[in-house]
């Protein structure tokens, strides 16, 4: 049985929702940022100010997941045949440099703590209260904002969603630490912002990565080939696959097809097997953009 296929939506239902989305998440973090700095500078954690200046980050980061769903959604003009799409991994590509710096930060402060660069303060209850709401929140916005992206098959939004959850873990590594301090091991509080720095530096690597993948026409995987393939097989009329060629475009996927038909077949009705084709594969995989079909004569033995 054929895998489920995520649907891909309109350009301007994914923007809507891609909007209502970003804007739980830009209140949610402004909130979250100035309890959870506020907390840290009353309490005198230094963890919980570096995962208030996190979610500092996040705010910047859904703005940058807006303006990217804004101009993905375009419409293709004469400049852009093939579309907007990978403006999405524009702002992918931005969104991780965002956290390496946020992380790089982090990590050095709580690193000349740990060495004794800096004072070790004993934090105060409060930054353990403000972790803990801290890991509750982000947690749902995290599993809110990627239902979204998987509806819409957005990769800006998606990486969004796991920016929140790297605040979740984050909020963990703060909360670790703080109880530590505050059961007597200060040095805990400055060794949980170290965590927290590492954790991000990970989130923003992987979502570079996949945003590189995706800008480099890198193919699809294999058990959606072969799903192709499945699909092109179901066809009667096509006696061969010549070849299958897939590349990602953004979130959207071209697809290169080469088949073979009865040679001795006239031209519109080869024509019409490989538009069947065409057809059938843009219906049953919403996340294809453009399948293009070659037709080639099929191979007979030689006659004696």
């Amino acid at each position: 049985m054929k895998e489920q296929q995520t649907p891909v939506l309109d350009p301007a239902v994914r923007e809507k929702i891609s909007t209502k989305v970003s804007m739980v998440g830009i209140i949610g973090n402004v909130v979250l940022t100035l309890f959870k700095v506020f907390a840290g500078v009353v309490a005198h954690s230094g963890a919980m100010v570096s995962d208030g200046i996190h979610s500092a980050s996040d705010v910047l980061a859904t703005f940058i997941v807006m303006i990217s769903m804004k101009f993905a959604s375009k419409e293709a003009d004469e400049k852009h045949p093939y579309g907007h799409e990978r403006f999405e991994c524009v702002a992918a590509l931005l969104l991780s440099f965002v956290l390496c710096v946020a992380g790089a930060g982090i990590g050095i402060e709580g690193l000349k703590k740990i060495v004794g660069l800096e004072p070790v303060v004993v934090p105060g209850m409060l930054a353990l209260v403000a972790a803990g709401v801290s890991i509750v929140t982000k947690e749902a916005m995290y599993w809110y904002t990627i239902k979204a992206a998987r509806k819409i098959n957005s990769s800006a939004l998606t990486a969004n969603a796991w920016d929140h959850r790297s605040d979740a873990f984050s909020s963990i590594g703060s909360f670790a630490g703080i109880l530590g301090a505050i059961l007597g091991f200060p040095k805990l509080d400055a060794v949980a912002s170290l965590v927290i720095a590492c954790f991000i530096l990970r989130v923003a690597y992987t979502i570079f990565m996949d945003a590189i993948n995706k800008m480099m026409d890198h193919s699809c995987d294999k058990a959606f080939v072969e799903q192709i393939c499945g699909t092109i097989a179901e066809d009667k009329e096509v006696l061969n696959i010549d070849s299958v060629k897939t590349r990602l475009f953004g979130d959207r996927v071209f697809v290169d097809v080469e088949i073979a038909v009865d040679g001795n077949k006239l031209l519109s009705d080869a024509h019409q097997v490989a538009n069947d084709v065409h057809n059938r594969i843009e219906a049953e995989y919403p996340q294809v953009k453009h399948c293009m079909v070659h037709v080639n004569p099929a191979q007979t033995p030689d006659a004696d």
